[in-house]
């Protein structure tokens, strides 16, 4: 096979090259005849169905898989063959008039140099998860399951204050006519914070009226930036109301027995489970700071980080969305993702030459113990395994996390590294 790469920048290459004829036409016989053994075709008796038949209606979609699977094989050992390493998926079109002749451009991981994990510095996280952490969680959990009780007496923190209200800015009332009802729990933040503290000491039937300035990107395009002055009248006040800790309530999430020591270890299970997850963000983002330090010299395959860029994009837009905003993403927006994509690639592709100079493999017990992990967040165990197992593309995204996590781990441990102990609530706030 006649194989031709050059170069078109520091970390660009094209490579030009031929399929191999008669590996092709033996490969579309061999998937011919075996379809005229198999298929069946109406008027026809499996197995006596005309070569002339099967290619008229196969030879086609036959042609196209076997030119597409034999193109990645051909490519993909002219890549071994001249011992590249890829950065990215390449792009792959015909050449010229040959059906099989074709050229690819693709990016190459750049050269590292000497990668001596031995030279980093490294704070690895430690923490654990204590009585107080599950009492707090109990508690928690509490306050999810809290009921509110009417009360004849002055609005305080915590309670839940019902509210008719309407504001004056200059000559402008707002609404027109009447008054918005509404309620908010004082000390959640809803409202904005002075009129929110405004109700503390009013019981129901108190009015009051509080001169505040919003501020300008306020959430309510008529207030932000205005002084108005809000009217507020307190229609109820009621108290949170906790339920016990008792065997209903236990049973309500998920505990059959209603035993409150099962009920514990549970929630020490959930937790470790969070704070395992919170330390390897915390070690996975330690490292990647200090290979970004020590590698930041090192120029980044262009087309590599701005898809990258774009891949942010995208996710930033989507999250927004989540939240009710309605986003319009400009064309040349990644360009403000630029410095963090190529932070990202860097990382990226030092933590893969890291596990190729040092040949190492995904662990398969790592991989089934993160899969039991994610499935023990489910109702149906079992089923989650069997999706992951049954999906390759899930299953493949499994693998790139904990081959990354391993090699993240194979990091930290060959580095200097200091340990810094850190409490529950701490770590888990990234």
């Amino acid at each position: 096979m006649q194989v031709s790469v050059e170069s078109v920048g520091n970390l660009e290459r094209r490579m030009s090259f031929s399929l191999p004829a008669e590996r092709l036409d033996t490969h579309i016989g061999g998937r011919l005849r075996e379809l005229s053994r198999t298929a069946r075709i109406k008027g026809f008796r499996p197995g006596k169905v005309p070569a002339k038949v099967i290619e008229q209606r196969f030879g086609e979609q036959v042609r196209a898989e076997a030119l597409d699977g034999l193109l990645r094989e051909t490519f993909n050992n002219a890549v071994r063959d001249q011992e590249l390493q890829l950065a990215g998926n390449p792009r792959i079109e015909k050449q010229g008039e040959g059906e099989l002749d074709f050229v690819a451009t693709f990016e190459v991981v750049p050269d590292f140099g000497d990668v001596d994990v031995a030279k980093l510095n490294v704070v690895r996280n430690t923490a654990e998860v204590s009585d107080a952490d599950i009492d707090q969680m109990i508690d928690n959990l509490r306050m999810q399951r809290r009921t509110f009780q009417v009360v004849e007496r002055g609005a305080k923190e915590g309670d839940r204050v019902s509210l008719e209200t309407w504001s004056q800015a200059g000559d402008e009332r707002m609404p027109a006519e009447g008054s918005e009802k509404g309620a908010t729990l004082i000390g959640s933040g809803v409202m904005f914070g002075e009129i929110e503290q405004a109700l503390i000491g009013l019981a129901k039937g108190d009015e009051k009226t509080v001169s505040v300035t919003f501020p300008a990107d306020w959430r309510v395009p008529q207030l932000a930036g205005r002084q108005v002055d809000v009217h507020v009248k307190v229609t109820d006040v009621a108290e949170s109301v906790l339920p016990e800790v008792d065997r209903e309530f236990i049973r309500s999430f998920g505990v059959k027995s209603g035993d409150a020591e099962q009920f514990r270890s549970d929630i020490r299970s959930n937790l470790e489970r969070e704070l395992k997850g919170a330390l390897m963000t915390r070690l996975r983002r330690e490292v990647g700071e200090q290979l970004i330090a020590a590698y930041a010299h090192v120029e980044m395959p262009p087309r590599l980080v701005e898809n990258e860029a774009r891949v942010m994009v995208q996710q930033a837009a989507e999250q927004a969305r989540r939240q009710g905003q309605n986003v319009q993403v400009p064309d040349n927006a990644h360009e403000g993702f630029l410095d963090a994509a190529r932070k990202r690639v860097l990382v990226g592709l030092l933590v893969g030459e890291v596990a190729r100079r040092n040949q190492l493999r995904l662990d398969p017990k790592r991989l089934n113990e993160t899969l039991r992990l994610i499935a023990s967040t489910y109702e149906e165990p079992e089923q989650v395994i069997e999706l992951y197992r049954n999906d390759p593309q899930l299953m493949n995204s499994l693998q790139g996390r904990v081959m990354e996590e391993q090699v993240i781990d194979w990091i930290a441990e060959r580095a200097q590294h200091t340990e810094q102990a850190l409490s529950f609530q701490e770590a888990i706030r990234n």
